[in-house]
């Protein structure tokens, strides 16, 4: 994990002494998605590895919650156009339940936060706004609004009016931008003209007057003394927020802005833009963590280096992810990126491949017992007898995946009744035929004498490979194709398997 170790080599040298604090935020204006998920497991990479090599390190996330609400997300309902504007914390949630709008999607990714393992203190824009935590920061940008603008203008290349303000005020509840006139800091208050140009007085040491975007940011990096801060890349092209923010953070708050760690999207496979969940493109991050084992998610978002734009395949490179993971647990088990992808949880994954636990656990009709029995009598007998429980695990994850992302190729129920119709003479023949070979099979017999049981009708029938498999997968599961035949038929009870390829149930 080279970009890692370059990241955490660069900070200690930046920061020879004392804790190191890594940032992340979000603005909880709807579901989270796993591509927010990024930000947070890669803070999560470079505080643990900060402490594995002695140094005070926290996460801390900051949810934008005093941010107005912008768009309407798929998921709230529409009537909550009335609410465009007004701080998403002070917006009730769309469930109508108590606590308000950014708690109730914040919630969630909290929740998903702890499924994998990673400990951040969450901080809320609003109580800091309105406890006055930032006070200073308010003083600081209105006394300096020539040193603002010409950081905006500069960098970010936007002509700004004459009477520009870096502040909004909450008028009636909802966010305004509003005329700057004066500032009085004994009485923590602010002169602005209202839309009437009228001159009114609010307090900004309770909420009130809240810090436009690009200074918000690095205000609360002062204020919160941030050293480390991914974000999307997004932010970090040519005059974008963060080019902005440490301008403005140098200039205005005379603080040494944080390290930059930019991030690439993660996009669903196929798909050329990044995900948003308010769009409906986007899989959500709790569905995430309820469907894909911790140490999973964090490996699929660790094994690369940041800046590298992910692909999330949630129905074929399941199978491939997982596999991977344990390719790796298998041949270097101190492997740094287990470490990370662990996170101190305890391990959900097996050594078992992927497929065949999903096509023996569908073989014993989504029955645990049943599917850690069927697999003992496979050479994984071992890996059972080890770790029973790490197995059940894996399969309770596996049973959401079928559920909810599994192609339907891949879906299958041994079938209860037969339809004989769907059966020519000849296939019944050969089925009939097979039965008689595994009735005279060793008790022990595996995959492979089932395979060639199955061949050998190549040879003496001539049969094609659809006609060898095809009435076969019919006859157990009521489709075409299906699992590796020879291993899928290993595992089926014999007496059951016979019965049923003599068509007789």
């Amino acid at each position: 994990m080279f970009w890692l170790n370059k990241i955490v080599d660069d900070i200690l040298a930046a920061h020879p002494e004392g804790e190191v604090v890594v940032e992340s935020g979000s603005a909880p204006s709807g579901s989270y998605h796993i591509g927010h998920l990024r930000e947070i497991v890669t803070c999560d990479a470079i505080v643990r590895e900060l402490q594995k090599r002695g140094r005070q390190a926290k996460h801390i996330h900051f949810s934008d919650d005093l941010d107005g609400l912008r768009k309407i997300p798929l998921n709230v309902p529409p009537d909550f156009e009335k609410f465009l504007g007004q701080p998403l914390c002070d917006i009730p949630a769309p469930d109508g339940s108590e606590g308000s709008y950014a708690e109730y999607f914040l919630q969630d990714f909290i929740r998903s936060a702890d499924r994998l393992g990673i400990k951040m203190e969450v901080i809320r824009s609003h109580e800091k706004y309105r406890a006055g935590f930032f006070i200073p920061a308010i003083e600081k940008a209105l006394e300096n609004i020539p040193k603002v603008k010409t950081a905006l203008e500069s960098i970010a290349g936007r002509k700004l009016a004459d009477d520009y303000s870096p502040i909004q005020i909450n008028e009636e509840g909802y966010l305004k931008k509003r005329t700057f006139v004066s500032l009085d800091k004994e009485k923590k208050t602010v002169n602005y003209l209202d839309k009437d140009e009228h001159q009114q007085q609010i307090s900004y040491a309770d909420g009130k007057v809240k810090l436009d975007w690009r200074l918000d940011w690095p205000a609360r990096w002062w204020l919160l003394n941030v050293q480390v801060e991914p974000f999307g890349r997004d932010h970090a092209s040519s005059g974008g927020s963060y080019a902005t923010g440490a301008a403005i953070c140098r200039e205005v708050f005379e603080h040494e802005p944080p390290m930059p760690v930019p991030y690439d999207f993660i996009n669903q496979a196929g798909d050329t833009k990044k995900m948003s969940a308010s769009k409906g493109t986007g899989i959500d991050a709790a569905e995430a963590v309820e469907v894909l084992p911790p140490e999973i998610l964090r490996f699929f978002i660790l094994q690369y280096p940041p800046q590298k734009r992910l692909y999330f395949d949630s129905e074929q490179g399941i199978s491939k992810l997982i596999d991977e993971f344990a390719e790796i647990m298998a041949n270097d088990p101190d492997a740094q990126i287990l470490y990370l992808a662990r996170a101190g949880l305890d391990p959900i994954v097996s050594r078992i491949p992927f497929t065949h636990l999903v096509a023996s656990y569908q073989g014993a009709l989504k029955d645990i017992d049943k599917t850690l029995e069927i697999l003992s009598r496979t050479e994984y007998q071992d890996v059972i007898s080890q770790n029973p429980q790490i197995i059940r695990e894996e399969l309770k994850y596996i049973d959401k995946w079928l559920e909810k992302w599994a192609p339907e190729e891949l879906r299958f129920n041994l079938i209860e009744e037969l339809e004989l119709s769907k059966f020519s003479d000849s296939e019944k023949s050969y089925l009939s035929r097979l039965a008689d070979k595994i009735a005279e099979a060793p008790e022990n017999a595996d995959g492979e004498w089932f395979h060639k049981a199955i061949y050998s009708f190549k040879e003496t029938d001539n049969l094609s490979p659809q006609q060898l498999f095809g009435p076969l997968y019919r006859a157990l599961i009521g489709k075409e194709a299906g699992p590796r035949a020879g291993w899928f038929l290993s595992i089926l009870p014999r007496q059951w398997l016979i019965k049923r390829l003599r068509l007789e149930a």
